[in-house]
């Protein structure tokens, strides 16, 4: 007993401890997986002297917290908000992350003399970004949809392609002609698997009688997981089936969806956290300074070279103006997903193995801190955004299952076209209208001839029906004032 005692208050503290250094990370700039990875070797050989080399199971344990990542990422995704970038995002998680391995192998291989096979799968295992990584860092940035879209989707696609290439680049068999077609089968029958199930799943979750509220969300995430399950058996990718199925199962009437979205989300937290401080727990100090100089020759090239080469090739049929290729190129952030994927190589005793794993952790704590304190910073240069413009408005939502409605929670940003506009004026469509105002920290029930102001929030009640277009006559008079219909203002993405 004394020994579980101590895992759990152990546990417990490490928990407590991630928590507030979510706070103090927002307040630093940073990540806040730089923090638990800190975490986490503070507990290791360095410094508590806890002895943890086990790569198997560490690979293990960081595949389920992935999957779990990517559970989270695919339910609080909104369809509506990244389809219209959904051609770019596929395009980032396919054909950029085929021009990076090219790119990264070759630089490499002069540069560091590795062998060919070798080079290419540093540049596999490089090659993908991490959703943990990207989106701790961009929520302060403050760019628009037209960007957080396809970084989105790529973060949450992109790891199927790559593991799957350095699966085949590990393996001692020869990579034959075959191989395209084995890749492009396990993607389409992945996303195949995971669209079906999630369909299924919304289907039977509408139908259940469930005795207990709290039993739908483990329902919901069980789907899930099942999927992956499902794609793994297929001899599909189940990365790729687990983030589709909680896609479509998170743009779907599921009963009690907020409180499914609260339980992923905190799922998720618990996932990047345990994950993070498992690694630094597996990392050791001693040997990263050896791996120093490979990997920042490896980051070099990652960053100046083969990643802005893979975006411009990749958003060359969208027409991306160049500053959004900048700013997507260096907010391709590297996480746990490139530490996890470089252990397969070294479980499978690939020579040069301990190196990479080696260098793909301090380049992931070079390139966090590089990247993600400088990303504010190149957003106001590229102009992406301006201070002392009007942010566009915030909308958050709660569904009212029983009552087939939503709520939603309206913050009237600084420079609002919403400011001066009356009640009567906002012509919200049937089935909406707006139940309180809170101003200066008053809330009162409105009238039509309440005028709205800077800093209000409104709570506007609407059919699950009229959602969608409520939310878009509030964007556009927010952008373009009461005569948004005039001026041809529809609020869509």
């Amino acid at each position: 007993m004394g020994g579980v005692t101590a895992v759990l208050g152990i546990g417990a503290a490490v928990l407590l401890l991630s928590v507030i250094a979510v706070r103090l990370s927002t307040r630093l700039g940073l990540p806040s997986l730089l923090l638990y990875l800190g975490i986490g070797v503070l507990l290791g050989e360095a410094v508590l002297g806890i002895q943890f080399e086990d790569a198997d199971l560490t690979r293990s344990l960081g595949t389920a917290a992935l999957v779990l990542i990517l559970t989270e990422g695919g339910l609080t995704t909104r369809w509506s908000a990244v389809k219209p970038s959904l051609g770019l995002g596929i395009a980032l998680s396919t054909v950029s992350v085929a021009v990076s391995i090219g790119v990264t192998g070759l630089a490499l291989h002069h540069l560091l003399g590795l062998d060919w096979r070798t080079a290419l799968l540093w540049g596999a295992v490089l090659s993908s970004t991490d959703a943990a990584a990207v989106f701790s860092v961009l929520r302060g940035v403050g760019v628009g949809k037209r960007l957080i879209g396809p970084l989105e989707l790529e973060s949450g696609i992109n790891d199927a392609p790559v593991y799957i290439a350095v699966v085949l680049l590990a393996s001692p068999d020869p990579i034959t002609w075959t191989a395209p077609l084995l890749m492009a089968y396990e993607l389409v029958a992945g996303a195949a698997v995971g669209i079906a199930l999630g369909w299924l799943g919304g289907f039977a979750l509408r139908r259940a009688a469930l005795p207990s509220t709290g039993l739908y969300p483990l329902a919901t995430v069980a789907v899930c997981l099942l999927a992956y399950t499902a794609g793994d058996l297929a001899h599909a990718s189940g990365f790729l089936a687990v983030y589709t199925a909680a896609l479509v199962l998170g743009n779907a009437r599921l009963p009690h969806r907020a409180d499914t979205l609260s339980f992923a989300e905190g799922l998720g937290w618990l996932a990047q956290i345990g994950l993070f401080v498992l690694l630094g727990l597996y990392a050791s100090p001693g040997r990263l300074l050896e791996a120093l100089v490979p990997a920042l020759v490896a980051g070099a090239v990652l960053v100046l070279l083969a990643r802005p080469l893979s975006v411009a090739v990749a958003a060359l049929p969208f027409k991306v103006p160049w500053r959004e290729q900048v700013f997507i190129s260096w907010s391709g952030l590297r996480g746990a997903v490139p530490i996890v994927f470089a252990l397969i190589p070294l479980i499978q005793q690939v020579p040069g193995a301990r190196q990479l794993v080696d260098a793909v952790f301090v380049l992931v704590i070079v390139l966090t801190v590089v990247q993600g304190t400088s990303l504010p910073w190149l957003a106001r240069w590229l102009k992406l955004v301006r201070s002392g413009e009007a942010q566009e408005v915030e909308v958050d939502s709660s569904v009212l299952d029983e009552l087939g409605a939503e709520l939603l929670q309206v913050r009237i940003q600084r420079g609002s076209k919403l400011h001066g506009v009356y009640l009567s004026e906002l012509r919200l469509p049937p089935g909406a209208s707006v139940s309180l105002v809170v101003r200066a920290d008053q809330g009162f029930t409105p009238q039509p001839t309440t005028r709205l102001q800077e800093h209000d929030q409104m709570l506007v009640v609407c059919t699950d029906t009229a959602r969608t277009a409520t939310e878009h006559r509030i964007r556009a008079v927010d952008r373009a004032g009461r005569f948004a219909r005039w001026k041809g203002d529809a609020g869509l993405p």
